[in-house]
């Protein structure tokens, strides 16, 4: 699910980002048939990559997954989820990792993200060949994406649509002092925007000290514990939130009670999945709450003005897309090319052999050379048709093209060769041969 199908408050029930994931993803790969599996969790998605040769029984396993590590009913979260297979499924990877999915197109945290997400299921040896292919052919369409159009050029990520809206609020934010609680990788981005609009004192805080302390370097500002940051709620126009905490940190409560020593308005945006501050602390009064959500008439704003863009990255896609399919079901010929390579060097061998005593006077310069020539013969005469086998526009086509290859060089496991130069008998006589022979 995302933003796209599911409110705030039901994305947060299935929010993997604050747990383990790599201890999610190990839960999911243990049932049989998502033994590969990538558990992608940001705030505005949670998505399950599974490679599997039973979709319909994965789709039951990853429900009955969702149902049992969130202690949720299926009733309560199957109504804002989507599925894809196959292609689709390869394509919205792709879209995703190019910033196309994302609340905020272009934004550039996503790539990361997925590459996050991946490396976490690699190193807890979640994967394998269809979803390591699969990753990092994403990889390769978001570099693309941002290299060849300007989709991320001054790309508004969530950060900034923030402060964005509290420029809409206040007007200009200079001078305004600032709370911020957390200081992970969202209170980064989102600090060094509102440095960039001269805003005022920055208080930080957070459950990780050092993290605090170094957000504050880095921005100028100053580190203060909990019971500071909730005092300082009296004296700041912007609370910036973005924890990783199961529950509201700011109540009704805590707002109401710093608020009586406001004179101004205070702007709170909550950035957190699941939400850092209660719903409620919006309908006091003076107060402006908005959470990943309100953010939507801004990147409204944003699509208007890249749609030039986000053609070009959506053809990207599609160019890319048509290549992995193309590898995708050439996989499925790779067994036949093989042998066939293989059968075509056993007779080529096999006749260098035989022309042995003919080229016995010949120096070893020479028969390496004869070597090299008949191998290259053979790779010219072979590459056109197995490029265009693994071409072959669909599975069902291609299949049938692999069983007629098999059947006529008698490729299989244990048939016979057909009756080649190197056989027991064979001349180096060419026999013409009528029609009615060749078809029997």
């Amino acid at each position: 699910m995302s933003h796209k199908t599911a409110p705030v408050d039901v994305r947060e029930r299935l929010d993997f980002s604050s747990r383990d994931l790599g201890a999610a993803v190990e839960a999911l790969a243990a049932r049989s048939s998502a033994a590969e599996s990538v558990v992608l969790s940001t705030c505005n998605r949670s998505e399950i990559y599974v490679a599997s040769s039973d979709p319909t029984r994965a789709r039951e396993e990853i429900t009955e997954f969702l149902s049992e590590y969130h202690s949720l009913s299926p009733d309560a979260f199957m109504p804002h989820v989507f599925s894809y297979a196959n292609e689709e499924a390869a394509k919205h990877l792709f879209r995703v990792a190019a910033g196309l999915d994302s609340l905020v197109v272009g934004e550039p945290q996503i790539l990361g993200q997925v590459k996050d997400a991946y490396q976490t299921a690699s190193e807890r040896r979640c994967t394998g060949p269809t979803l390591s292919k699969l990753f990092h052919w994403s990889f390769g369409v978001g570099k693309r994406v941002r290299t060849e159009t300007a989709l991320g050029e001054g790309a508004v990520s969530i950060s900034f649509a923030a402060v964005s809206l509290a420029r809409k609020i206040f007007g200009r934010l200079d001078g305004r002092p600032v709370l911020l609680i957390g200081a992970g990788e969202i209170s980064t981005l989102t600090a060094e925007h509102l440095r960039a609009q001269d805003v005022g004192e920055m208080v930080i805080t957070s459950r990780t000290a050092a993290h605090a302390e170094t957000l504050a370097s880095a921005v100028g500002g100053r580190t203060a514990s909990w019971d500071e940051a909730l005092a300082s709620l009296g004296t700041s126009d912007i609370v910036v939130t973005a924890t990783g905490s199961q529950r509201p940190i700011l109540t009704h409560a805590h707002v109401e009670a710093m608020g009586r020593r406001r004179a101004g308005p205070l702007f709170i945006i909550d950035l957190a999945v699941p939400r850092d501050v209660e719903a409620s602390v919006g309908d006091l009064e003076q107060v402006f709450l908005y959470n990943v959500d309100d953010l939507q008439s801004i990147v409204q704003e944003n699509l208007s003005r890249r749609t030039a863009e986000i053609a070009h990255a959506e053809s990207i896609v599609t160019e890319e897309l048509t290549k992995f399919t193309l590898w995708q079901r050439s996989r499925s010929t790779v067994p036949t090319v093989v042998a066939l390579r293989q059968r075509f060097d056993t007779i080529r061998r096999s006749e260098l052999q035989r022309l042995d005593s003919k080229l016995a006077g010949l120096t070893p310069e020479a028969r390496a050379r004869v070597e090299e020539v008949t191998r290259l013969i053979v790779e010219k005469l072979l590459l056109e048709p197995t490029e265009q086998l693994k071409a072959l526009p669909d599975e069902e086509t291609q299949a049938a093209y692999t069983e007629a290859v098999n059947r006529l060089f008698r490729l299989r496991a244990g048939e016979p060769a057909a009756d080649a130069p190197d056989a027991p008998g064979a001349t180096d006589a060419v026999t013409e041969t009528t029609p009615a022979d060749r078809h029997k």
